[in-house]
């Protein structure tokens, strides 16, 4: 069969689409990926897709959404594949009505998080709902990320056979690492015996920025920041945040990177203290890295993190909770090791990604 793999930008290609379009391949079918232009689709390129540009942008201004919708139907017209699989909220209703439009037989779709969630003004989240509903109409085949997620969708109407897909990430390279740790700890000038907290993530508010900021002038660690700011990302500038946070060198902002396993292997606390998530990938790498998990108690965090097992989840947008849990962390290495390792055992059941992507493969019928 002939599948077509669409989502925003290359990052979401990526991190995100890639291992599902390797099982897809790997099972004999044809694979095209679609997104926003970006460096990082050379990745895929480099494996051996083949990759189509098409000028989505994340956001709902109605020229830029419609010539988006004009690329993708001239896309699926010339392609005529078997299935379109699409993803995230904006590109997944362009790329869904545009297949149904364009005849193709099975119309497949991923949520990895809903905009009807997110925190914002009340008529974005109804613009985002209707855009759900309306796309949930034409699509065969409904998949979230997170089981709440599916939950959610068919308590809501969306999708009555909406179905958690999960997320996953290579077991093999994420563990913990004690010459990776000595090394990358000797690179950057840390002590083996102070404590570090990471966070991997888009430098976006709802991320938790504010808040975290806020919380580790309570924490005795430091904190690495390992990520950076899209060009189609919206919203406050961090800067200011980042600039009074008072951390001085107890804050070290290391951008994007690519050795991110090495990174973990060198930490001792994982953080992520979003306003709203999918299931995120970065929980997952953390928990294969063995660490323990602070985590606000949303959507997808909830289900990756059991409480006072392998991580601790906090209020969201409160920086009292979130001091404390990463103090008691910090200042308790047994408690860390104990939640890190169960951690992992959990993510080798749950998140491995073989198992994920062909699960995945499995509920679309490829």
């Amino acid at each position: 069969m002939k599948i077509i793999e669409v989502t925003n930008v290359d990052f979401s290609l990526r991190h995100f689409l890639l291992p599902v379009m390797r099982g897809l391949r790997a099972r004999g079918h044809e694979v095209i990926g679609v997104s926003a232009d970006g460096t990082l689709l050379n990745v895929a390129r480099a494996e051996g897709f083949r990759i189509v540009p098409v000028p989505m942008a994340r956001s709902l201004s109605p020229r830029a959404q419609w010539l988006a919708f004009r690329a993708l139907l001239k896309l699926f017209r010339a392609e005529r594949p078997d299935m379109v699989h699409a993803h995230m909220p904006i590109s997944g209703f362009l790329a869904r009505i545009a297949a149904w439009w364009a005849g193709v037989p099975r119309v497949a779709y991923t949520s990895h998080g809903d905009l009807y969630n997110q925190p914002g003004p009340w008529l974005r989240r109804v613009a985002g709902f209707a855009m759900e509903w309306l796309g949930a109409r034409v699509t065969d085949t409904y998949l979230t990320v997170s089981v709440e997620q599916a939950a959610d969708a068919r308590r809501l109407g969306l999708h009555r056979r909406a179905q958690a897909a999960g997320n996953g990430r290579d077991a093999t390279q994420l563990r913990p690492d004690p010459e990776a740790r000595a090394r990358i700890r000797a690179g950057l000038g840390v002590p083996e015996d102070r404590v570090v907290v990471i966070i991997i993530s888009r430098l976006v508010r709802p991320k938790g920025y504010v808040e975290l900021l806020a919380a580790m002038r309570e924490v005795p660690a430091e904190l690495w920041v390992v990520g950076g700011r899209l060009e189609s990302d919206h919203g406050e500038d961090l800067e200011p945040y980042f600039a009074a946070s008072g951390l001085g060198d107890r804050l070290r902002r290391l951008g994007f990177r690519d050795d991110i396993s090495v990174l973990l292997a060198a930490a001792d606390i994982f953080v992520l203290p979003s306003y709203t998530e999918g299931l995120p990938m970065s929980v997952i790498e953390a928990m294969f890295s063995a660490l323990p998990v602070v985590a606000t108690n949303i959507r997808g965090p909830r289900e990756q993190v059991v409480a006072e097992e392998t991580g601790l989840l906090v209020p969201v947008r409160e920086v009292a909770p979130l001091a404390a849990a990463l103090r008691r962390l910090a200042e308790n290495p047994v408690l860390r090791a104990r939640m890190g390792a169960a951690g992992r055992v959990r993510a080798l059941e749950l998140y491995e990604e073989g198992r994920v992507v062909a699960r995945t493969l499995d509920l679309l019928g490829l």
